[in-house]
């Protein structure tokens, strides 16, 4: 009889301890959000046209996302600066697809965007306090390190130099694609350009070997946000609702 409760007892142990195993397993094996498009600039006159349902305050570094949850922290960069911010998510709320994200004004001037093509990358944070309070650390160090250097040091930057290398990224035209659907065989990649070059009444497609196993039907490319805009809405009248913007 006791032979049977100890019997018992070890079979719930070796149950728990598989639960406990099967829940750490699925919180490392997570993955975390991230992306790269076009950011919609909050003004308040996409709310009052209903194009977004929720208001922003444009005076504050706010966010809307349409699949993240509230409080979600998130880092926004502008790749063309290497500017970012790190902030989270305000609101959930539906937004034209074209747009991967909604950020006030004040965002947008922060990471010094382009108006025009405000194209950002977005990442999921981790939420590990170890590795934030570390990041704080080694951020206080150096800029202990920058108060104690000597002013002659610090001005001995050759100031001239960066600001070539900024002229040099400013004359580098950035273009982009949209990314419409990725296939095994190339056959059905170049069957689908031809249906699309016919609805659409643009040649502008173009397919790119990944792979052995993949072939990449792409629209392309597009100098600024506005000529991308046109193509977007064009395929996305045809059902082709979740198209990536690829930037180069």
């Amino acid at each position: 009889m006791r032979f049977r409760k100890l019997h018992i007892v070890c079979i719930i142990i070796l149950f728990l301890h598989s639960c406990t195993n099967t829940r750490n397993a699925s919180n490392t094996s997570r993955e975390y959000y991230s992306s790269h498009g076009f950011a919609l600039i909050y003004k308040e006159e996409l709310y009052k046209e209903k194009i977004i349902s929720k208001k922003l305050n444009p005076n504050k570094q706010m966010t809307i996302h349409n699949s993240l949850k509230i409080n979600t922290p998130i880092k926004i960069l502008n790749p063309v600066n290497m500017k970012f911010i790190d902030t989270k998510v305000n609101k959930k709320a539906g937004f034209p697809k074209i747009f991967n994200i909604v950020i006030t004004k004040n965002i947008a001037d922060f990471l010094e965007l382009d108006l025009n093509n405000p194209y950002v990358e977005i990442l999921e944070v981790k939420k590990n306090k170890t590795f934030l309070a570390k990041e704080s650390n080694i951020f206080d160090e150096e800029k202990n390190v920058a108060e104690k250097a000597p002013v002659d040091q610090v001005q001995m930057d050759d100031l001239n130099q960066n600001n070539d290398i900024a002229k040099e990224i400013k004359k580098k035209k950035s273009f982009y694609n949209l990314i419409i659907s990725d296939f095994y065989y190339e056959d059905s990649a170049i069957n689908l350009k031809n249906d699309l070059i016919e609805k659409t009444k643009m040649n502008n497609f173009l397919i790119v070997k990944i792979n052995i196993k993949k072939y990449r039907l792409l629209s392309g490319p597009f100098e600024d946000f506005n000529a991308l805009k046109s193509a977007y809405i064009s395929l996305n009248n045809l059902g082709f609702e979740n198209l990536m913007v690829n930037k180069k």
